[in-house]
């Protein structure tokens, strides 16, 4: 099955950006869906953007204008590129995978079958 690395995590300034890259490795499903989320302490880990296998994205309304996720076909990593990061962009970042059909774009956590191990990423003022 597919494993999932983040990075790219770190603290920066509100304002910043940063980007954040999954590396995927194993066996990817042939038709996929790859999702970021995140998950402030305290709060419910929420859908931030989602990538399906065409190229197709959606995004959360909160990061919508400001992140773009995308993928490289070739090294199987997925990024999530932030701008204008603010305070409450602060939690631990997670990608997560899963099989997609051509009508599918999901964006919640339970839809989503391998996880990585999360990338911290602090916005201070």
């Amino acid at each position: 099955q597919v494993q999932l690395v983040e990075s790219g995590g770190g603290s920066v300034q509100a304002g910043g950006s940063l980007r954040l890259s999954c590396a995927a490795s194993g066996y990817m499903y042939n038709y996929y869906c790859v999702g970021w989320f995140r998950q402030a302490p305290g709060n419910e880990r929420e859908g931030v953007a989602t990538i399906r296998w065409d190229g197709s994205t959606t995004y959360a309304d909160s990061v919508k204008g400001r992140f773009t996720i995308s993928k490289d076909n070739v090294e199987n990593i997925f990024y999530l590129q932030m701008y204008s990061l603010k305070n409450e962009d602060t939690a631990m970042y997670y990608c997560a995978a899963a099989p997609c059909g051509i009508t599918s774009l999901p964006t919640e956590p339970y839809d989503f079958k391998n996880w990585g191990q999360g990338t911290q990423v602090t916005v201070s003022s």
